[in-house]
């Protein structure tokens, strides 16, 4: 008979919970998605079909801008360098700040499920006790002296509350919005992850590379300083002349240390990156060469845009969760109805506890209906103006997002002219060098138009570094503008 008990009561909890839900509606708005922009580009004049080209330069091939091409979740792996890959493949394996990341996903994931758990279904708890009790009749004025006694007793309780206006229902809704946004954040870590370390080995080869320039540059200056000091020890030229060339050699050596701090910080950086620590890490030494320039780059409208940015699509994430929590200010005006039932077992001792007469039940319902609260209209108010700044703050993002883009794809296209400019520049400073240079041997030139020349050659070769590198570093950019293809992972 217990047990049947048992049995209807728990029926009765959940038919009452059915009933309620079947009845409820969720008070606040329901979350509409915002529009997406309604711009065809991204610049107000029209990007060309392509970059300019420089014939016979490394990494001066032209580029196309390819409209809807689908960003790889690897785009990495278009610059064809095998040490780049291992290298940020390592760095998604063990960075802290990813696992950080995770960490705070998985909070936020379990989170929302204790609210579920709590908020969705009902609450049962078991108890079981026991009391050993002294009594005293004479004390009111009962014969029998004193009497000790056992009682026992053990039940079961149900709770639900019905949630008829979707409180709780909205709540978990900016949960999930809450486990959502800390999703895209750490797809946002990621990407500038790879994209940092992208970057730094990029950079890492531009240093090396400009620091090998300055060197052949030191090299050819030592030759004539050491020409010089022979002409002057001959009387062909006067002392201050021999300083002159001596003066612009210590000034160029003076140039290599700060380059190979650059080189040196930036293998720092990418120690850590990758999880390491910059005195214990082994990091591959890149040069420019180890890296192919990508023929055709993606370029998605701005509709699209925004859905593949995970920096949108976060604070989207927080527009969502603002919406919920407005709905559970208003629902904190409505009533709350909440059942209890409770059903268990009382007797003087343990062989009886269960026996048809120690059944002991209760049913409850409580209806709570706010009648004066001051606080409410506030909190509805604060809850307003919190969606009204994360709508705001949405369209910042999107704003932000759109300039990335625009900013990427100019110096894109501006970078390739200015890498055929350096070129030219370059070709020309390294044939005026070499003419200047046999006819100052000759005696033709002085030693002033000597050292011009060598100025020019030396900053024109280190200008040319940084303009291939910075075709490849604005490269990578433009695949993190894109979003870096992270939702590919999720088809």
């Amino acid at each position: 008979m217990a047990t049947n008990r048992v049995f209807e009561l728990r029926n009765w909890v959940y038919v009452s919970a059915a009933l309620g839900l079947a009845g409820c509606t969720t008070v606040g708005p329901d979350y509409k998605q915002p529009m997406a922009p309604q711009v065809a580009g991204y610049t107000t004049q029209a990007l060309p079909a392509q970059t300019a080209a420089t014939s016979g330069m490394a990494l001066g091939g032209s580029q196309r801008f390819v409209a809807g091409q689908a960003v790889s979740a690897q785009w990495w792996e278009s610059f064809g360098s095998a040490k780049l890959n291992a290298l940020i493949e390592q760095g998604l394996q063990a960075s802290p700040s990813l696992a950080a990341a995770q960490a705070t996903l998985r909070q936020a994931q379990q989170s929302y499920a204790a609210q579920a758990g709590s908020s969705l279904y009902p609450q049962v708890d078991a108890n079981l006790g026991a009391l050993r009790q002294r009594t005293n009749n004479s004390g009111f004025g009962q014969s029998g002296g004193e009497h000790i006694f056992d009682l026992y007793n053990a039940g079961v309780k149900v709770s639900y509350n019905l949630d008829l206006f979707g409180g709780n229902r909205r709540a978990l809704e900016a949960l999930a919005a809450q486990a959502d946004y800390q999703r895209y954040q750490l797809e946002g870590a990621r990407q500038t992850l790879a994209g940092n370390i992208a970057t730094a080995a990029m950079a890492q080869a531009q240093y090396a590379a400009q620091i090998s320039a300055t060197e052949a540059i030191l090299g050819a200056q030592q030759s004539q300083v050491d020409i010089a000091h022979k002409r002057f020890t001959l009387g062909a030229i006067a002392r201050g002349d021999e300083l002159s060339l001596l003066t612009q050699l210590e000034q160029t050596r003076a140039s290599l240390p700060p380059l190979r701090n650059q080189l040196q910080q930036t293998n720092h950086l990418l120690a850590v990156l990758v999880g390491e620590a910059p005195g214990a890490a082994t990091i591959p030494q890149f040069s420019l060469s180890d890296f192919t320039l990508p023929a055709d780059v993606p370029l998605l409208v701005p509709s699209e845009l925004v859905r593949q940015r995970p920096d949108i699509q976060a604070s989207e994430a927080l527009l969502r969760a603002a919406n919920a929590e407005y709905g559970v200010a208003i629902s904190k005006s409505y009533p709350q109805i909440n059942l209890s039932a409770t059903l268990g077992s009382q007797a003087l001792s343990t062989s009886s506890l269960f026996g048809p007469g120690s059944i002991i039940w209760s049913l409850v319902s409580q209806l709570a209906q706010p009648l004066f609260n001051g606080g409410l209209k506030a909190g509805v108010n604060s809850a307003q103006a919190s969606f009204d700044a994360a709508a705001a703050n949405y369209q910042q993002s999107v704003l932000q997002g759109l300039r990335n883009v625009a900013d990427v794809l100019r110096a894109l296209d501006n970078g390739a002219e200015t890498l055929q400019a350096q070129a030219a520049a370059n070709n020309a400073a390294e044939a005026s060098l070499k003419l200047v240079q046999q006819q100052y041997l000759l005696g033709g030139l002085s030693y002033l138009q000597l050292l011009t020349a060598q100025q020019q050659a030396q900053q024109t070769r280190v200008n040319l570094v940084a303009a291939q590198a910075r075709r490849l570093t604005d490269t990578a950019a433009l695949y993190q503008a894109m979003g870096g293809g992270w939702r590919s992972n999720e088809e």
